[in-house]
């Protein structure tokens, strides 16, 4: 039986002296100066068509059949910028007896990549290999990752189970914190919780990841409870885990926990002066209601990027300052030296949507090329369309997506419609929803949904109970429903999240004894004794 060659130090065997000795090699002699030749040229490559050559050279001098000498080349394929990953799948089919550097490279580059499949691909070669090749605490945390950005929820259970045979799951903190992240992307957040409740001493990086993947589903509250947890067991959270703190507060309007945050960063000269955090401050206070808040905070801030005052921007939009937001283009490029980028450029648009200065709007969206070198997107034509949309300008909006650069998605037919709805056009709503029903971007049923529910209202709204009434039974026969509403309201630190139908909460019973008093103060009540309304 062919026994696979395996490069060690211990490989290397000198015959003769001086530079012209030979080496042995894995049973293969060569010249001592041509191997610090080639092995010098393969670690001095900086893109591919250096690369090329050198494999030229190594196929000449038969260093190709040699695994330390060709994963030189192959991992600057699969993991440089310069790199060319179909290359390396190339090199890789050249290869004998591929090593578990050679599995793992390959396996590391294609996990991140476009091709996430590709990885799994390699690691089931892998599994296969014969010969003392076997997956190691390298290989699992980037399987992983591949099956998290491949959506392959099978392949990464698998993995699971087969990381707890070997004793991994248990021991390894790499791969544990990979099996959290594993299960947070693909929004499985039990089991993300499940692995990391086993875990006895999570460490930060494991908390952020969990706060992240909870943020990403949408449960804020769950994030913070994870935050105050590993504040309880006395783990010191560093600028990433206080970031994600600030933004589910902001996400759930946590004003009372954010400060105490911002109290606990005005604590630690090292989380103070850092950038990040300064404008997750700002975010979390404008989004939380208190602008003011968010305008001290930016001022203060010892360094300020372009997010920092996109973020500001947004702040002023969101609280109806519009003026001020069109005057923070001109201030951060004198004060900071900056220019605003498209997001900047789309939250003054926005602040002038939320305004109605549509003149002002307009001129912005015609300048932004010539004055700011952006060339407007499709989010600066839908943020457009709808301002003139909500200033009753209809026509002009249907104008502006007939002549727009790009084929109008959702968010621009979504606005025109929106507009339709407030101002009764039947007609145009019409035309709206049938473009908006015949998008095909990956949320046809979502897209459906909107466009069905906002034309039954109109049609109601202008009193054609019919034409309502045939939309809703199409929705029926299609299966689709309308979203439940949902509202969350921060009472002593603790979030509420109330859901339309939802009885699940455990005050639901006070809850609903103060409503109907409340009820019965605000509508007036029939007077029995006078038949009247008082």
């Amino acid at each position: 039986m062919c026994k696979k060659r395996l490069y060690t130090s211990s490989t290397f065997h000198s015959y003769g002296c001086g530079m012209n000795h030979l080496l042995l090699v894995e049973g293969i002699k060569y010249s001592a100066k041509t191997w610090k030749w080639c092995m010098s040229l393969a670690q001095r490559c900086t893109c591919m068509s250096q690369l090329k050559p050198i494999h030229s050279l190594f196929i000449t001098q038969g260093l190709h059949h040699n695994n330390y000498a060709i994963s030189k080349l192959l991992e600057f394929c699969s993991l440089s910028e310069s790199g060319d990953l179909s290359y390396a799948s190339l090199l890789f089919t050249q290869i004998d007896y591929p090593n578990s550097f050679i599995y793992n490279s390959l396996i590391r580059a294609y996990s991140r990549s476009s091709q996430p499949h590709l990885a799994l691909r390699y690691f089931r070669l892998m599994l296969n290999a014969h010969d003392n090749v076997y997956p190691d605490h390298f290989t699992f945390p980037f399987v992983l990752i591949a099956c998290a950005n491949a959506v392959c929820v099978p392949s990464g259970q698998q993995i699971h189970t087969l990381v707890i045979k070997n004793g991994l799951a248990s021991s390894d903190s790499h791969i544990q914190t990979a099996l959290i992240r594993f299960y947070s992307e693909c929004k499985m957040l039990k089991d993300a919780r499940n692995m990391f409740d086993e875990i006895p001493d999570p460490d930060v990086v494991k908390c952020n990841i969990l706060m992240t993947g909870c943020l990403q589903s949408g449960l804020s509250s769950d994030a913070l409870a994870i935050y105050q947890e590993m504040l309880l067991k006395g783990n010191e959270p560093d600028a990433f885990c206080v970031t994600t703190a600030l933004t589910a507060c902001a996400h759930s309007g946590a004003i009372l926990q954010g400060k105490q945050i911002h109290e606990y960063i005005k604590q630690r000269t090292n989380l103070s002066s850092d950038a990040f955090l300064g404008t997750a401050l700002v975010e979390m206070y404008s989004k939380c209601g208190s602008i003011d808040m968010a305008v001290q905070v930016f001022d203060n801030m010892p360094k300020r990027s372009v997010c920092s005052w996109s973020v500001i921007i947004g702040g002023f939009a969101h609280h109806g300052h519009a003026r001020k937001a069109i005057e923070c283009l001109e201030k951060m490029q004198v004060i900071d030296g900056l220019r605003p980028d498209g997001v900047v450029l789309l939250g003054v648009l926005t602040a002038c949507n939320h305004a109605g200065l549509v003149i002002e709007g307009q001129s912005l969206i015609e300048k932004m090329e010539v004055k700011y070198g952006v060339r407007p997107k499709h989010e600066h034509y839908s943020c457009m369309v709808d301002m003139l949309c909500r200033a009753g300008l209809l026509d002009e909006a249907l104008r502006l997506i007939r002549r727009m650069p790009m084929k109008p998605l959702a968010s621009v037919w979504g606005a025109l419609l929106s507009g339709c709805r407030t101002l009764g056009n039947i007609k145009m709503a019409e035309i709206a929803a049938k473009e908006l029903i015949c998008l095909e971007n990956g949320n046809g049923v979502m897209q459906e949904d909107i466009a069905y529910v906002q034309l039954s209202n109109i049609y109601l709204a202008a009193g054609k109970s019919e034409n309502a009434s045939k939309i809703r039974k199409l929705m029926g026969e299609k299966g689709h429903k309308k979203t439940r509403g949902c509202s969350v309201i921060e009472i002593d630190g603790q979030m509420n999240e109330f859901v339309s139908a939802d009885v699940s909460h455990p005050d639901r019973s006070n809850i609903h004894s103060i409503l109907q008093l409340l009820y019965h103060c605000i509508i007036p009540q029939p007077n029995k004794s006078q038949g009247a309304i008082n």
